[in-house]
């Protein structure tokens, strides 16, 4: 079966810095794009990143430009969020999701309606 199981969540103070891991299993991990998205209570999901592993070319929300990198480790089929000087508006469940075709939004990070499959969530909470 198809899993995806995000990680590294937590607590961190503005400035501070997490990393976030989706672990992929149960599919192509080659044959699919990796976005992350964050959701916080009554409002829509949001793409924030995204990495085409075809040609290795990353998107970005434009929020998040400069503050985030996303990366790949295929021989782990691992896909890393790395946030650096958070701001509490970055507080939210972040999911992973596998996409078999990648858009982009007008905002600049992946569409929400292109993923296949998802994980449940880390949560990430930046004090002010």
């Amino acid at each position: 079966e198809v899993q995806l199981v995000e990680s590294g969540g937590g607590l961190v103070q503005t400035g501070g810095s997490l990393r976030l891991s989706c672990a992929a299993s149960g599919f192509a991990f080659d044959d699919y794009s990796i976005g992350w998205f964050r959701q916080t209570p009554g409002k829509e999901r949001e793409g924030v990143s995204a990495i085409h592993n075809g040609d290795g070319a990353t998107y970005y929300l434009d929020s998040v430009k400069g503050r985030f990198t996303i990366s790949n480790d295929k021989a782990k089929n691992t896909v890393y969020l790395q946030m650096n000087n958070l701001k509490p508006e970055d507080t939210a469940t972040y999911y992973c999701g596998a996409m078999w075709s990648l858009t982009i939004s007008t905002s600049g990070g992946p569409n929400k309606y292109g993923v296949d499959y998802w994980g449940k969530g880390t949560v990430v909470t930046v004090s002010s």
